[in-house]
């Protein structure tokens, strides 16, 4: 089941006309990834830093539909797919929340599963499976 987290845009996410900053979308994305994470019980600080992986964005992509303005709620759904062994995409649905609820932006990242120490790549680890496969 998707996981959604919703939030306020902040001024500094704008830019200076005033809208959301094309890679304020990627950070306000990262954010809904970390708070899924975290409900689905794996420790954030030992994710990001206890680990003998790492697991870097390999690929992001992003639509920009509507602009989103300071004081705009927004919803992000965030679901993840198994891509390999050793990878998984995170697609996220950035809705501006209102009266009419509209989609906003469109936003994808791939994530690859690699050693600390030789950088080749390695089996995604259980918690991380099963987060993947319950989204």
């Amino acid at each position: 089941m998707p996981y959604t987290y919703e939030r306020i845009i902040h001024f500094a996410d704008t830019d200076a006309a005033g809208v959301v900053y094309f890679p304020n979308y990627l950070s306000i994305c990262h954010e809904a990834y970390e708070e899924a994470l975290i409900a689905a019980g794996i420790k954030a600080r030992s994710f990001f830093s206890e680990r003998e992986l790492m697991i870097p964005v390999s690929k992001s992509s992003a639509d920009y539909l509507r602009p989103l303005y300071c004081g705009d709620r927004v919803r992000v759904t965030v679901k993840p797919t198994s891509l390999t062994e050793n990878s998984y995409a995170i697609d996220y649905d950035l809705t501006r929340l209102g009266t009419q609820e509209k989609l906003a932006a469109t936003v994808r990242t791939a994530h690859v599963c690699i050693s600390t120490t030789t950088r080749e790549r390695s089996p995604l680890p259980a918690d991380l499976l099963a987060w993947i496969h319950a989204g």
